[in-house]
């Protein structure tokens, strides 16, 4: 059966990345929540997709530049009036407030290289022991390779935005336990490769209902999408 993700929350509601759209998100049964996750000035690691602050909120600026204490100032809205004053999250928060959900993080640290995110994440995971609830993700490779000299055992999802030859036989080779494709490049070949070296596909970004369909129909594991309602009202 296809799994239904909320694409950083169920975004296409409330304004992405944040505690009311995870909150709708699990309302809305999805079987997980995708997130991203940047560090501050401070090391903190907060939810929210932009390497800066100008689309989401009401900031300026790299997110990088700003202490936790900066960020937490700002209104992450996304320009909503009906949640104004809404605010970033921190990865505790979500992890908090998803209970026993799964939760997918990714690490965006392809344009800005974040030292030390990788631990940091791990760490936040462990002191919420949330490891058996969290699938770490990237489409920084590298990161994904230092999580596992690291010697963590999460399950890791290596991220392309490109049409690949044979994805699967490289994430196999990286170590990658999943491969998270576009919808775009999701073709049934891609994924029974995948089924074939024991690799689940979760495929981003899924919002139309034929897209829902058809990703289901050709056995993804898990559509990605800002509309988990309704992916669920179509898969079940």
């Amino acid at each position: 059966m296809t799994k239904v993700w909320a694409h950083r929350g169920a975004s296409g509601y409330a304004p992405e990345n944040t505690l009311p759209a995870i909150e709708l998100a699990l309302e809305q049964g999805a079987d997980a929540v995708e997130i991203d996750v940047q560090l501050t000035r401070d090391d903190a690691v907060v939810v929210i997709h932009d390497e800066t602050l100008e689309r989401t909120t009401d900031g300026n600026g790299w997110v990088a530049d700003h202490s936790l204490d900066d960020l937490r100032r700002l209104d992450a809205s996304c320009g909503d009036d009906r949640f104004a004053g809404t605010r970033i999250p921190t990865l505790e928060e979500v992890l908090d407030a998803t209970g026993d959900t799964t939760v997918n993080i990714e690490l965006k640290n392809s344009r800005m290289r974040y030292k030390g995110m990788e631990e940091r994440v791990l760490a936040i995971v462990a002191e919420r022991r949330a490891e058996s609830r969290v699938v770490l993700s990237s489409f920084n490779h590298y990161s994904l390779r230092h999580l596992m000299h690291l010697g963590t055992t999460l399950p890791l999802g290596a991220l392309h935005s490109d049409t690949l030859f044979q994805p699967w036989k490289y994430a196999a080779k990286l170590g990658a336990t999943a491969l998270h494709p576009p919808l775009r490049a999701t073709r049934r070949k891609l994924i029974d490769g995948c089924h074939a070296l024991g690799l689940p596909v979760h495929v981003w970004t899924v919002n139309e209902p034929e897209e829902i369909r058809h990703m289901a129909r050709i056995g993804a594991d898990a559509v990605i999408t800002n509309y988990p309602n309704l992916a669920k009202s179509i898969i079940g």
